[in-house]
């Protein structure tokens, strides 16, 4: 049979349920959607966000079945499989690759050498690096190769199940390309973004994919090309989870972006602050334990809906540039022509649109 958690990680979830030990716990909320399936058999769904900087890195184990959703950058990969082997986890029924980039596929290629693994999942075959180029090897060196999912696509980890929703069309940005998916176990359920960025956001609404959770994975380590107001409503997280690097160059998370998530009511984990951090769902609520005792940002009791920012509040409008796709605002020195001008009625859906601000006005 296979050994999934670690006996240590057990002991701890029991002691804290028989303590009452202050953990944020919530129910998820009410997406007006049909009654989730009841969890039969006592299990949980452990989703373990694995400190790995300014990378990604996730765990999740429900009963005897197991996935990893990417691995972290090249030099994270020993530090990934040392934290599979301590939680006693040497095969995975799924390893995701969300996309080709070097933080999210670099450090797979440790857990494909030294796991068993059953099914590999990425959104292309092919990609020019040496990081993705060593992921297919060692995939190849399972008897598999990487298999692209479709959108609708589900399957069972345990008694938790899996539905990917994206990417929903074909892009250029490697980022958009990311493998959104949802996992559901009783009424909680995660969301897990990739990098993906407000133009592929702006399609899966479009597409009008179920994107409700109870725990959104922050998307692009909370740059602020992704998590848009609209996508965020539809999402409605009880909380959000960044992986993010200390410190890093990027200044991720954007200021913009946990507005946005304080806004939607969402209380912010953080591994740059947290360190690794560990959701537990019972099926009903989820609770969460931390490497690190920092506290995580608290949302806002009783919010119900991303509220605009307060440009948006005034209806103000901006002007882009059809050519350069720069926008402005209205007294910007550096207006295009009458011809050249494409409107927009907030910054959000001008960013939506693939336009950048102006370095002169900052919009």
């Amino acid at each position: 049979m296979k050994r999934r958690i670690a006996p240590l990680l057990t002991l701890l979830c029991l002691l804290v349920s028989l303590a009452g030990c202050d953990l944020l716990s919530a129910a998820p909320p009410d997406s007006g959607a049909p009654s989730a399936a009841p969890v039969t058999d006592g299990s949980t769904l452990a989703v373990h966000f694995i400190d790995v900087g300014q990378a990604d890195s996730a765990l999740l184990v429900c009963g005897d079945d197991a996935m990893l959703i990417d691995g972290g950058n090249v030099a994270d990969s020993s530090l990934v499989v040392s934290y599979l082997d301590q939680q006693g986890i040497d095969q995975l029924d799924y390893v995701v690759c969300t996309h080709a980039h070097e933080d999210h596929v670099g450090g797979l290629s440790g857990p494909l050498n030294t796991c068993t693994v059953s099914h590999v999942l990425s959104p292309v075959t092919q990609y020019d690096s040496k990081a993705f180029e060593n992921f297919v090897k060692y995939t190849e060196a399972q008897g598999l190769e990487p298999e692209i999912p479709d959108p609708g696509d589900t399957f069972d980890l345990g008694e938790a199940q899996v539905t990917i929703l994206g990417p929903v069309a074909e892009y250029s940005e490697t980022n958009n390309t990311s493998i959104v998916l949802r996992v559901d176990f009783g009424a909680t359920s995660f969301l897990f973004t990739g990098d993906m960025e407000t133009k592929a956001e702006k399609d899966l609404l479009d597409q009008g994919a179920d994107l409700s959770a109870t725990v959104l994975k922050v998307g692009h380590h909370g740059s602020d090309t992704s998590t848009s107001y609209s996508f965020l409503r539809e999402v409605m997280p009880e909380y959000a989870v960044i992986s993010v690097g200390l410190d890093n160059d990027y200044g991720h998370p954007s200021d913009d972006v946990l507005s946005r998530l304080r806004d939607a009511g969402a209380t912010v984990y953080r591994t740059d602050q947290q360190g690794t951090i560990v959701a537990v769902s019972d099926g009903t609520t989820v609770t969460f334990t931390t490497e690190k005792d920092a506290a995580p940002t608290p949302g806002r009791d009783g919010q119900t809906s991303p509220q605009p920012s307060q440009s948006e509040s005034a209806q103000e409008t901006y002007i882009g540039n059809l050519n350069s796709k720069v926008f402005h605002r209205e007294d910007c020195p550096n207006l295009p022509a009458e011809q050249n001008r494409i409107i927009f009625s907030s910054r959000e859906e001008a960013v939506e649109e693939g336009y950048t601000p102006c370095g002169n006005c900052k919009p």
